[in-house]
């Protein structure tokens, strides 16, 4: 996604509500209509958006692998791209709990870093929650969306970032939408970044479960709000032979559902 800054119906307080958009490599490379959905709910919402042209990874796969001087390497690129922004926003549980989890300790011995890392940290938002938390948004006018559809709560959003209420709030809006929970929407699907490398046959069973746990709610649809969950649950209900499509929540939201789901053939 080229950098880029739009104009929605803004009101008289959008000069603090001046929005960093962190896209995400897997949005970026794997999804970007993620990306154009969560900007369309944020200019919606009365935001100006940029997306500055010099972000990168977040540094988690170097993080999560020990590699600690790529990582603050990497770290120290996003401080600097989203330095003034009042707020930044991801459509990622994950990148989100890296910047504000994380991002502190990798510079723990390094005050004028640490201290520009957690300034970073408190302005930093995933989008569902920034929504919600902070804007006080409670419906984003969506159109129909006439499916039986269910929900998975990833691990970084719920356990890092406390995110479970508001998108379930948001889809209360959604018309002819209905939720069923699955069995245990907390149970980690498996993905883990590096994790689902580092040990494929736990990880091929986790995902298992959690497919079999989506497909025996009868959903057409599985929503989530971090893409690497999506995409290792969507190659899995495939695998299967499940009737059952992928999609990021901000494109229901947005009313940007209209495209095939994640994992299925555009042709």
């Amino acid at each position: 996604m080229n950098e880029q800054r739009r104009t929605g119906s803004a009101d008289s307080t959008a000069g603090s509500r001046h929005v960093g958009f962190f896209v995400t490599c897997l949005v970026d490379l794997f999804r970007p209509s993620v990306g154009f959905a969560a900007i369309a709910l944020l200019e919606k919402a009365g935001c100006r958006v940029a997306v500055p042209n010099a972000q990168v990874c977040c540094g988690q796969p170097a993080y999560n692998a020990g590699d600690r001087r790529d990582a603050q390497a990497i770290a120290r690129n996003v401080i600097a791209a989203f330095e003034t922004f009042p707020y930044v926003v991801a459509p990622s549980g994950s990148c989100t709990g890296m910047i504000r989890e994380h991002y502190p300790k990798l510079f723990a011995e390094d005050p004028d870093m640490r201290g520009r890392a957690e300034d970073l940290a408190g302005r930093t938002w995933e989008l569902m929650s920034f929504l919600v938390d902070v804007l006080g948004v409670t419906d984003t006018d969506a159109p129909a969306f006439p499916r039986k559809v269910t929900y998975h709560d990833s691990c970084s959003g719920y356990r890092e970032l406390g995110i479970k209420a508001q998108p379930r709030l948001l889809l209360a809006g959604v018309p002819e939408m209905e939720l069923a929970e699955i069995s245990q929407p907390e149970v980690c699907c498996g993905f883990g970044g590096t994790f689902c490398v580092k040990y494929p046959d736990i990880s091929n069973k986790m995902v298992t479960d959690k497919a079999e746990d989506i497909a025996g709610t009868g959903a057409g649809t599985v929503l989530g709000g971090d893409l690497g969950c999506l995409l290792n649950i969507a190659g899995k209900l495939k695998r299967m032979g499940a009737t059952v499509e992928a999609r990021h929540v901000a494109e229901v939201l947005a009313g940007m559902a209209d495209r095939p789901g994640i994992g299925d053939s555009e042709g």
